[in-house]
């Protein structure tokens, strides 16, 4: 088992990765000692979610189930609304918690309530997803999406506790699983030429499941996240480089009303970045090909649903980082570094866009 502290103004938590650390939650629960608790689940991983209620039970905390469809569709305010007045009917008060079991979404949504009741009570991340363990589960970003933006309402709410158990990949579907690796590919080339040398040596254990290869990469990803957001909690400056990747991607999932899923769309925003700073100038098509070649190898192939080009032009500038309609794109420079800020031509933009998805 690998353990690593998250260190931030908003709260020091621990990050528990490895097979069987599930029964970390009575610890958990010895050291919060809440009044109460709500599982919220997403409805594929009930048997986890009954599991982790099993072990809040023996910790003798009084809890409940609430099973959310999964999806981005239950990260909208009608979800926020219906969790809150669960939250309300089960009587959790200022010392209860919530106990986020799934996804990026649950994780998502579940922060979301976490923060705003009572203005504010304690969760805990059960990461059941490769993409969530690596990325959404740690850092403290919470939120829904609006009607045209993804994650636009939201708030900076850190867990108490991350506990990322390998044993809930065992019945993740393929594809989502390797999908996840687009979001271990954008630390690889953005922060750390380290992990894409690994990515590289150890492809093949790393996409047969691996555990012992994949417990390793789960860690530096997670270290490498935990490290920016000490820096910069509330994303104000150095935490925009873990969006690398994301501003095209965002626009891509909106564009097709989210026919996409997120790692896929993300495998595409890094290749838009890295074609738009070769394009600049900014780094070699040795890069590019480089990059394409790592997301190719884990099944991640330029491949998306049709969308109109206007559309997904239009959802660029909705960026959470924009300002006045500015893109601050984040961009590859060389294998394991990227820069933040970069202002980049419209035009420029529109070219590398159309032949992505053209």
């Amino acid at each position: 088992m690998a353990r690593l502290i998250v260190d931030t103004p908003g709260g020091t938590y621990p990050v528990h990765i490895g097979r069987g650390v599930l029964k970390e939650l009575r610890r958990t629960m010895a050291r919060l000692e809440p009044t109460g608790a709500v599982v919220v689940a997403d409805a594929s991983v009930r048997a986890i979610a009954q599991a982790a209620a099993k072990h809040l039970k023996a910790a003798r905390v009084k809890n409940a189930i609430y099973v959310v469809p999964g999806g981005e569709r239950s990260k909208s305010l009608a979800g926020l609304a219906g969790l809150l007045a669960f939250l309300e009917r089960q009587r959790i008060d200022r010392g209860g918690c919530i106990v986020a079991v799934g996804g990026g979404t649950v994780g998502d949504l579940a922060g979301m309530a976490a923060s705003t009741w009572l203005r504010g009570i304690r969760y805990i991340e059960v990461p059941t997803t490769l993409l969530a363990m690596v990325d959404s589960s740690i850092g403290g970003k919470t939120g829904v999406n609006g009607v045209r933006m993804k994650n636009a309402i939201g708030t900076f709410w850190q867990p108490s506790a991350v506990i990322s158990d390998l044993a809930c990949l065992d019945t993740l579907p393929r594809n989502r699983y390797r999908e996840a690796f687009a979001e271990v590919v954008k630390y690889a080339v953005a922060m750390d030429r380290g992990l894409f040398d690994v990515l590289h040596r150890e492809s093949a254990r790393l996409t047969a499941g691996d555990q012992d290869a994949l417990e390793d990469v789960i860690e530096r990803c997670a270290t490498a996240k935990a490290l920016v957001v000490a820096r910069d909690e509330r994303d104000r400056g150095p935490r925009a480089i873990l969006n690398y990747g994301h501003t095209a991607a965002h626009a891509l999932e909106a564009a097709s009303r989210f026919r996409i899923s997120h790692g896929r769309a993300v495998a595409l925003g890094m290749r838009i970045a890295a074609n738009i700073a070769f394009a600049l100038g900014l780094c070699s098509e040795r890069l590019v090909d480089a990059q394409d070649e790592l997301l190719t190898t884990y099944g991640l192939r330029d491949e998306h649903p049709r969308v109109s080009l206007d559309r997904m032009m239009a959802a660029i500038p909705t960026d959470k980082k924009a300002r006045r309609g500015r893109v601050a794109w984040v961009l590859p420079r060389r294998i394991g570094h990227a820069v933040i800020g970069q202002d980049v031509p419209v035009r420029l933009v529109r070219r590398v866009v159309r032949g992505a998805i053209a």
